[in-house]
């Protein structure tokens, strides 16, 4: 899914004040642009750019980022993985992907242009101001991830939530 040259791994990021530094050490599963307007306000921007990897293929070289819950439009909220000093959002965990997926934020990449965005969701609330490129994967709401996913990130996804599933 996602556009980046596996020569381009493994990618690094950093907050803004370089207290957490991690890794990348695989391609995205799939790269969001999420438009809606729950996004909107805790970006203060236009859209949230979110690649979903696997959480154990997300390694933090330097620092230990803090967990911090925060509602979300579900009602299940979503845990927000950010620096203890500088407060920046580095990855997000929700309830559907749970500690497996991590949600980076893009936009602390060392590289944020390598991972432009697969698809755009919610683009129901989308500002109307922003235009999508023509050939952008867009959609309303959200989407089937059987229909739009590789049978490769499918399967990685499984393996993921298996991984960390808990024991009975």
């Amino acid at each position: 899914m996602a556009m980046v040259d596996l020569a381009q791994l493994p990618l690094e990021g950093h907050c803004t004040c370089g207290v957490v530094r991690y890794r990348l050490d695989a391609m995205p599963l799939v790269v969001h642009a999420c438009h809606c307007r729950w996004c909107q306000r805790e970006t203060g921007s236009a859209f949230a750019l979110n690649a979903m990897v696997e959480t154990d293929r997300v390694a933090v070289l330097q620092g230990a980022p803090e967990a911090v819950p925060v509602p979300s439009a579900s009602g299940k909220g979503q845990r927000i993985m950010r620096c203890p000093q500088c407060r920046v959002a580095l990855w997000s965990h929700y309830p559907g992907g749970g500690e497996a997926i991590a949600f980076v934020r893009v936009g602390t990449l060392d590289t944020p242009d390598a991972l432009p965005p697969d698809v755009h969701i919610y683009t129901a609330s989308k500002l109307p101001w922003l235009v999508l490129p023509a050939n952008a994967r867009a959609f309303a709401e959200f989407y089937d991830l059987r229909v739009e996913w590789s049978a490769e990130a499918l399967q990685r996804y499984r393996d993921a939530k298996a991984r960390f599933t808990p024991s009975a």
